[in-house]
């Protein structure tokens, strides 16, 4: 027999995103929730993540709305000097299971279920272990998995190996790597950013280091997303900075030279034009180390492996001796088609401001319980900002960052939760009640509604050459 459980939302996944849309109800609603996950622990792919991961972003602005991540600290040495400190996946675990124990269950209107599959079709969950049944009984059902964040080790490796060959998830990297005179790492985006730091950091001679790369992608220099406490500060300009690059930009292609020019977007090697974006970060100390392997492979995607030779969708490439392939190409952010967030008693939990998965789930949070309005309303404040992929998206995720902010600005209580909210970059900048900030959010508003329509033409651009 099922056993039947009662709550006004039932929330399927313990991820960041799941957890920070809760934080926002225990905040501000006397509600009761279920959260249901498959995992043994909180915190998602984050249980799941190589043992040398850091956030990417800061530790400041990142989690459940109601409990510090950190210290607020600048580290003062290491790659990341002069930032805020980044937690280390070891520290974000610990962090959510925390939340978990000493704020959401503790408050005694919670109830956690881990270890279980829940199965969309018939609103039912098995546990993973001993077989138990679940039925539900919620007014509302919060899906925080529909992004559905990977990892490698997840999955095996998309390519072929020959028996004589060897590949390892990222994640085995440090237990791997006293054994091999060379290494491969398969994958640009951030986990193989990680990676390549990670042997460089550990003495390894970077000739030894062989870096296959499908595609070069633009990134961000982590200074100008550091959060700021005054509306001049970095955050704040490097959201300004896009718009006038745009309402600078002769056409589509003048747009991301402007944008570089200004170092809000940079790329690996100079002589490379990017065609990716995927939100990665990093430090000008970390771009340094990253430039001083030379031994890349752009030869598009790695499908099979021999002792010898690697096969590439552009050719083949020759294998150092003695290597191992070192997997990092998981799809960490999976491109899905965006959805309604607020439909009837189903709320689907989607990024809401680029590149800010866990902080849109939480803005989500705000804006179903204190804003008192239609859903039409409330689908009109949270309109999706589909995750990136290629050099194009980052043009169209600034577009609907800049609409949603202009929509946000009208929303008082949209506005008290970002000058209030930690997790928020901009906060606490949208102070009305300050003379001096409130001229300046005036003018940033004004600048967007500028800003908005040349936006949208070099967007229109970029699609028709793009086909």
């Amino acid at each position: 027999m099922a056993v039947v459980l009662e709550a006004d939302y039932l929330v399927v996944g313990a991820g960041g995103m799941g957890m920070a849309f809760a934080d926002e109800i225990l905040s501000h609603s006397e509600a009761t929730i279920i959260i249901i996950d498959k995992n043994f622990s909180p915190g998602g792919h984050w249980n799941y993540a190589y043992p040398f991961v850091r956030l990417h972003q800061t530790s400041t602005c990142y989690g459940v709305n109601s409990t510090e991540l950190g210290g607020d600290q600048r580290d003062e040495f290491g790659l990341n000097k002069g930032c805020y400190e980044l937690a280390s996946g070891r520290e974000v675990v610990a962090y959510f299971d925390n939340v978990m124990r000493r704020r959401f269950l503790a408050s005694g209107r919670v109830q956690y279920i881990p270890m279980c599959e829940y199965d969309k079709n018939t609103g039912t969950a098995k546990n993973l272990v001993s077989g138990e049944i679940y039925e539900f009984r919620a007014k509302k059902i919060v899906d925080s998995t529909y992004l559905n964040t990977t990892v490698p080790s997840q999955r095996p490796p998309t390519f072929e190996l020959a028996a004589d060959t060897k590949a390892v998830a990222v994640n085995e990297l440090p237990r791997v790597a006293p054994y091999y005179d060379n290494f491969v790492i398969v994958g640009s985006g951030k986990t193989g950013m990680d990676a390549v730091l990670f042997l460089l950091s550990n003495g390894i001679d970077p000739n030894r280091i062989t870096w296959v790369m499908p595609a070069d992608a633009w990134m961000f220099d982590r200074f100008t997303v550091d959060p700021g406490r005054k509306f001049s500060d970095p955050v704040t300009q490097y959201a300004i900075g896009i718009l006038e690059c745009a309402l600078e930009a002769e056409n589509y292609r003048d747009f991301y030279d402007r944008l570089a020019g200004r170092d809000l977007i940079v790329q690996l090697d100079s002589t490379i034009k990017p065609t990716r974006w995927r939100c990665a970060t990093f430090t000008q100390l970390e771009l340094e180390q990253l430039r001083r392997v030379k031994n890349i492979v752009r030869m598009g995607y790695l499908e099979a492996v021999t002792a010898t030779s690697m096969q590439l969708s552009k050719g083949t490439y020759a294998v150092p001796t003695n290597a191992v392939f070192i997997d990092c190409a998981a799809d960490g952010l999976p491109k899905v088609p965006e959805v309604k967030v607020f439909d009837g008693n189903k709320i689907t939990l989607q990024t809401v401001r680029m590149c800010q998965q866990v902080y849109s789930a939480g803005f989500i949070g705000n804006v179903e319980c204190n804003v008192d309005a239609s859903e039409d309303r409330k689908n009109e404040l949270c309109q999706p900002v589909p995750l990136p992929y290629l050099e194009i998206d980052y043009l169209r995720c600034a577009l609907l960052n800049s609409k949603n902010m202009g929509v946000w600005l009208t929303e008082p209580a949209v506005v008290k939760w970002i000058n209030e909210s930690r997790t928020d970059l901009f906060s606490p900048l949208l102070d009305f009640d300050d003379p001096e900030i409130a001229a300046n959010i005036q003018a940033m508003g004004e600048l967007i509604q500028q800003a908005i329509p040349k936006m949208e033409s070099l967007l229109s651009e970029g699609m028709q050459g793009a086909q």
